[in-house]
C-alpha cells in the first residue's frame, strides 16, 4: 500500500489527538489576530494608487505640499419664490457671528451671492486635520440649525465635504453593520435547515469565523509589504465566510455520510479527508490562483484585496484539514445533536439495503433530460446562458458619482441645491502643473488664459467670485487650477469637457513653457482612466487565471478534457453574470424592484473583481462534483452512471453551500450604494446560476455526451490507476434505464 495522501495523514493525526489540534488552532488564530493588531495597519497612499493621467495629476498636487484645510458652507435659499436679499444678508451675518464662536472654526468668509440671485453662500474654514473633519463637524451643524430656527422664512442649511461625509458615514455605516449582523444568523439558519442539527450547523460557522479572525491579523501584517485599503476587511469577511462554510460543509457532509454507512468515527474522518479533503485543497488552490490574478492588475486596491483573499482561503483550507477533523472526531455522533425534529427527518443521511446512501428523488428527475438527450439538453441550456450573456457586449463602465449617493439625507439634498445655484462647487477637473520656479509667472498667466477660454465654453462652469483661483506651492514649482463643469461626473458632457481640456485647452495654454510637466485629473478623469486601465488589465488577469487553473485541473484529474470543460463552464457562468448585471443595472426596469437609480453603467472595478471571485468560488462546486463523478468511474461504473452518481450524491451539499452564499451576497444587495448592490446581485445571481443550470444541467449533459473522452490525457500526464474506493458506489436506480 502506497503512502497515504497528506490530507489523510493530517486528518488522522488531528482525529487521534483532537485536543492538541484544537489547542494549536486556537493558538494560531490568537497569535495571528493579536500579532496583526500589534503591528498596525499600513494603508495605501496616493502614490500607491496612482493610475493613468489622473494618478500623475494627484502626484503633482501631492508634491506641492499644499495645506488644504477642511471647508464647510452655509447655504441660504428661499423656501419658495424669489430670495429676499436683505433677509438673506441678515441671516448670513447672524450665522457668521455665531460660527466664529464655535471651537474648530478658523475663519468665516464673506457671503457670496449666486449668479442668478437665488442663493447666498457663506464659506467656513475649519481647523485641525482635514481627514478627521467629519468627526468634528457636528457643532457647526448644530449652530446652523439654531440660525435656521431664528430665520424660519428662509432655508438655511450646512453643506460641504465634512458634513456630507458625516451624513454618509451615519447612513452607510448603519447599512454595513446591518449586513454584517444579518450575514451570521442567515448563514446559521440555512445550515440548520441543511443539517437538521445545531452542532453540525455551528461547526462550519465556527471554522469560517476563526479563519476570518486569523486572516484579518495576517493581512494587517502583510499590509507592511502590500499596503491595504479600507475595503480589504470587508472582502476578507465576505470571501472567508463563503469558503469557510463551503469547505466545512463538504467535509462534514461526507463524514456524516460515511458514519451512516457504519464506519467508525476515525475511519469516517479518514475517508472524508481522502475525498472531500482532497477536493478542498484543489478548490482552495483554484481560488488562490484566481485571486492572485488580481496582482497582475498593478493596482494597489486590487493587490490588497488579492492578499487578503489569498490569506483567508489558505487559512480556511488549513483549518478544514486540521481542526475540523479534530472537532468531528471529538464530537463523534454528538455532531448530530441537538436535532431539530422535522428538519432532522428530512436531512439525516440514510442508507439503502446495498449500504449506499439513499438516493434523493428530486435530482434524478432533474438529471433525466441531460442523461437521455444530452445533445439537445446541452444546446438548449448553453443557448439560454449565451443569450443571457449577450448584453455584456454592450457593457459600459463608470465610477459612481455624487449623483449616485442616496438622496435620503438632508446633506445630499442641500448638496443638490448648492450645485444648482453654484455650479463651480460640483464636478471639477484638476489641472496640475509642475515647472521650474522661475516659470511661475508664465504658468500663472497660462492657467488664467485657460480658465478664461473654458468659461466661454458651455461645457464648463465659470468661476464664482473674483475669477479663477490658482494655488501655488511654497516652493513656487507646483500650480493647481480647478476647472468646473456643470454636469455630473459620469455624464457624456462631462467626458467631452475632459477630452477638450486634455486635448485642446491645456496643451494650447501650457505646451510652450520650458521644463513643464502637467496632467489633468479629477472625478471625471478617474472615471475614464480607471475604465481604460480595467480594459487593458482584464485580458491579462483572465489569461493568467485560465492558464494556471487549467494546469491545476489537468494535474488533479489527470485529464485535459476535464480541465478544458472546467474552464469553459466557468467562463459561461461568468459571462451570464455579466449579462445579467448589464440587463439589471444599465437599464431602469429594475429600479423600483431593487431600490436604486440606474447609472447607465457598471461600476468600473466590478468586472475584474467579479471575474476572479466567481471563477474561484465556482471552481469549488466544480471540483467537488467532478471528484464524485471520478469516484464512480474509479469504482467501475459506466461514464453515464458515474455522472448520475456524482451529481446526485453531491447535489445536496452543493445546493446548501450555494444557498448560503446566495443568502449572504443578497444581503449586500440591500445596501444603499450602487456599487454594493451591483456586487451583491452579481455574486448571488452567478452562484445561483452556477449551482443549478451549470452543475445540474450543462455539466452532466456535456460529460454524458463526451463519454470516456472525458478522461483523456497525454501519456506524460497519466499515472498508475488509483485504488478504487473501499465501498464502490452503485448506479442510481432511477437512472439505470435512462440510456
Amino acid at each position: 500500500m502506497g503512502r497515504r495522501p497528506v490530507t489523510v495523514r493530517l486528518a488522522r493525526w488531528s482525529a487521534e489527538h483532537p485536543w492538541r489540534a484544537i489547542a494549536l488552532w486556537a493558538v494560531f488564530v490568537a497569535v495571528c489576530f493579536v500579532g496583526g493588531n500589534a503591528a498596525g495597519l499600513k494603508e495605501a497612499t496616493n502614490g500607491d494608487q496612482a493610475i493613468g493621467e489622473v494618478g500623475r495629476a494627484q502626484l503633482i498636487v501631492d508634491s506641492g505640499g499644499f495645506h488644504e484645510p477642511a471647508t464647510e458652507n452655509v447655504l441660504i435659499t428661499s423656501r419658495s419664490g424669489t430670495l429676499d436679499q436683505a433677509a438673506a444678508k441678515a441671516a448670513a451675518d447672524d450665522a457668521a457671528a455665531r460660527l466664529r464662536q464655535v471651537d474648530g472654526v478658523t475663519s468665516v468668509g464673506a457671503p457670496v451671492p449666486s449668479r442668478d440671485g437665488t442663493a447666498l453662500l457663506l464659506p467656513i474654514t475649519m481647523s485641525g486635520d482635514p481627514e478627521t473633519a467629519s468627526d468634528r463637524v457636528q457643532p457647526l451643524r448644530d449652530t446652523t440649525a439654531k440660525v435656521q430656527e431664528a430665520h424660519p422664512a428662509l432655508r438655511i442649511e450646512e453643506v460641504g465635504g465634512p458634513s456630507i461625509n458625516k451624513a454618509l458615514d451615519d447612513t452607510l455605516g448603519k447599512d454595513f453593520k446591518r449586513a454584517e449582523l444579518l450575514s451570521l444568523p442567515v448563514t446559521l439558519a440555512i445550515l440548520i435547515i441543511a443539517f437538521g442539527a445545531l452542532i453540525a450547523a455551528g461547526v462550519p460557522v465556527l471554522l469560517a469565523l476563526s479563519s476570518v479572525a486569523a486572516a484579518m491579523g495576517l493581512s494587517t501584517l502583510a499590509s507592511h509589504l502590500v499596503p491595504a485599503n479600507d475595503t480589504t476587511a470587508s472582502v476578507i469577511l465576505l470571501i472567508g465566510m463563503a469558503v469557510g462554510v463551503d469547505y466545512s460543509l463538504f467535509y462534514v457532509r461526507r463524514e456524516r455520510e460515511e458514519r451512516a454507512k457504519g464506519r467508525s468515527g476515525l475511519d469516517a474522518v479518514e475517508v472524508a479527508a481522502e475525498t472531500s479533503g482532497h477536493a478542498v485543497v484543489v478548490s482552495g488552490t483554484a481560488v488562490i490562483i484566481s485571486m492572485a490574478g488580481l496582482l497582475l492588475a498593478q493596482d494597489a486596491i486590487f493587490s490588497s484585496l488579492a492578499v487578503g483573499s489569498i490569506l483567508v482561503v489558505a487559512v480556511a483550507v488549513l483549518g478544514s484539514l486540521t481542526v475540523l477533523p479534530a472537532l468531528l472526531a471529538k464530537l463523534g455522533r454528538w455532531v448530530d445533536r441537538p436535532r431539530v425534529p422535522l428538519l432532522w427527518r428530512l436531512t439525516a443521511p440514510r442508507t439503502g439495503r446495498d449500504g449506499q446512501p439513499a438516493r434523493p428523488r428530486f435530482w434524478p428527475a432533474v438529471l433525466k433530460p441531460a442523461l437521455r438527450a444530452p445533445r439537445a439538453t446541452l444546446i438548449v441550456s448553453v443557448g439560454l446562458l449565451l443569450a443571457l450573456a449577450a448584453p455584456a457586449l454592450g457593457m459600459k463602465m463608470k465610477f459612481p458619482g455624487m449623483e449616485d449617493v442616496p438622496r435620503s439625507t438632508p446633506a445630499m439634498q442641500a448638496y443638490d441645491r448648492l450645485t444648482a445655484a453654484f455650479p463651480s462647487n460640483g464636478t471639477s477637473h484638476t489641472v496640475a502643473v509642475r515647472a521650474p520656479a522661475d516659470q511661475t509667472d508664465r504658468v500663472h498667466a497660462a492657467l488664467t488664459e485657460l480658465a478664461g477660454r473654458a468659461a466661454a465654453d458651455p461645457l464648463f462652469a465659470p468661476a464664482e467670485g473674483d475669477g479663477p483661483k490658482i494655488k501655488v506651492s511654497a516652493d513656487r514649482r507646483v500650480s493647481v487650477l480647478e476647472v468646473a463643469t456643470p454636469y455630473g461626473s459620469r455624464t457624456d458632457e462631462a467626458t467631452r469637457s475632459l477630452h477638450e481640456l486634455r486635448q485642446d485647452l491645456a496643451p494650447a495654454a501650457l505646451r510652450d513653457i520650458p521644463g513643464i510637466e502637467y496632467a489633468v485629473g479629477g472625478a471625471v478623469a478617474a472615471n475614464e482612466d480607471y475604465a481604460q486601465h480595467i480594459r487593458e488589465k482584464l485580458p491579462v488577469v483572465a489569461a493568467f487565471v485560465l492558464a494556471l487553473t487549467f494546469l491545476v485541473m489537468a494535474w488533479t484529474f489527470r485529464s485535459v478534457v476535464v480541465a478544458l470543460t472546467s474552464i469553459l463552464l466557468n467562463l459561461l457562468s461568468a459571462g451570464a453574470a455579466y449579462g445579467l448585471l448589464v440587463l439589471v443595472f444599465q437599464n431602469d426596469w429594475a429600479e423600483g424592484l431593487l431600490g436604486f437609480t440606474s447609472m447607465g453603467a457598471i461600476v468600473t472595478w466590478l468586472p475584474l473583481f467579479l471575474f476572479v471571485v466567481l471563477f474561484g468560488l465556482s471552481m469549488d462546486y466544480h471540483v467537488f462534483v467532478v471528484s464524485r463523478i471520478r469516484e464512480g468511474v474509479r469504482a467501475g461504473l459506466s461514464n453515464r452512471d458515474a455522472v448520475a452518481y456524482g451529481i446526485t450524491s453531491s447535489a445536496g451539499v452543493v445546493t446548501s453551500a450555494a444557498i448560503v452564499m446566495v443568502g449572504v451576497f443578497s444581503i449586500f444587495a440591500t445596501l444603499s450604494t450602487i456599487d454594493m448592490k451591483q456586487l451583491g446581485i452579481g455574486l448571488a445571481a452567478a452562484i445561483l446560476l452556477d449551482a443549478t443550470i451549470i452543475r445540474a444541467v450543462v455539466l452532466p449533459s456535456l460529460m454524458t455526451l463526451l463519454g470516456d473522452a472525458n478522461w483523456w490525457a497525454p501519456r506524460f500526464l497519466r499515472r498508475r490507476a488509483d485504488a478504487p474506493p473501499a465501498d464502490p458506489p452503485t448506479p442510481t436506480p432511477e437512472l439505470v434505464g435512462a440510456h
